[in-house]
């Protein structure tokens, strides 16, 4: 049975955040200032740290 919730680091992510999370990081490329916050803002519920971690462990 899958999980609704995906948990890397200690931190749970819903299959909502992480749409969230991918949609965010195809529109705030690598060369968009301040990526990491605005990525953060999209996603909602998580900090600049954890997006960060969150894209490491995915790469």
């Amino acid at each position: 049975m899958a999980s609704s919730s995906i948990r890397s680091s200690g931190s749970s992510w819903t299959a909502k955040q992480n749409k969230q999370f991918e949609e965010a990081l195809a529109f705030f490329d690598k060369d968009t200032p301040d990526r990491w916050q605005n990525v953060a803002k999209a996603v909602g519920g998580k900090s600049v740290e954890e997006v960060k971690r969150h894209y490491e462990i995915l790469v």
